[in-house]
């Protein structure tokens, strides 16, 4: 088990550095998606290439950011029901949850979804807009995307099994660790901080 804990550290340590990655990503997005607007009302000029690649990072950024969101503990959840249970009893929902819906749901995708990228690749697809895009980078994102999504669901379910047995704290305590929201409203005041 010490091992498996092990290998959930390293993953937890990749998820981590990919969803930070992700959000430069962002910010790469927004610049192209201001310069494209600014060429098009003061040039006159527009690209379906641009366009098409703000959809490709969009699709990075998502695909990019689903395990670095299931390992911050930020999924979507119904704790209408699981609330009533025990940190133990929710590890055990979770562990369901994972092995029985999220895995065979990843899996199910990598598999299907790997063909139709190597069809792009091989084929060279490009896109039907005059100006567009290779197709192939966005058909991958979606296997790489689900693989590193079942990395993580591997991670936390081992995290879990390892609550359970008492070998690591709860994967789900928060502790004092600050919301998305609490860090941002801390950034913002040390940048107006710095300004002034």
């Amino acid at each position: 088990m010490n091992a498996l804990l092990n290998f959930s550290r390293r993953v937890d340590a990749m998820t981590e550095s990919v969803g930070k990655a992700a959000t430069w990503i962002v910010l790469l997005v927004v610049l192209i998606s201001a310069g494209n607007a600014v060429m098009r009302y003061t040039i006159s000029y527009s690209s379906n290439a641009l366009l098409e690649i703000q959809w490709y990072l969009f699709g990075a950024i998502f695909f990019a950011c689903s395990g670095y969101t299931l390992l911050r503990n930020e999924h979507v959840r119904i704790d209408l029901i699981a609330s009533k249970f025990s940190r133990r009893g929710q590890a055990w929902i979770d562990i369901l949850g994972i092995i029985f819906f999220l895995m065979p749901m990843a899996v199910a995708i990598i598999y299907f979804s790997w063909p139709v990228f190597l069809h792009a690749f091989e084929s060279g697809e490009m896109s039907n807009s005059a100006g567009g895009l290779i197709v192939w980078p966005a058909r991958l994102m979606i296997p790489a995307g689900f693989l590193l999504l079942s990395l993580q669901a591997l991670s936390e379910l081992i995290k879990r099994v390892g609550f359970l047995k008492g070998l690591c704290a709860d994967p789900t305590d928060k502790g004092k660790n600050p919301t998305a929201e609490e860090e941002l409203a801390l950034a913002i005041k040390t940048n107006r901080g710095e300004a002034e």
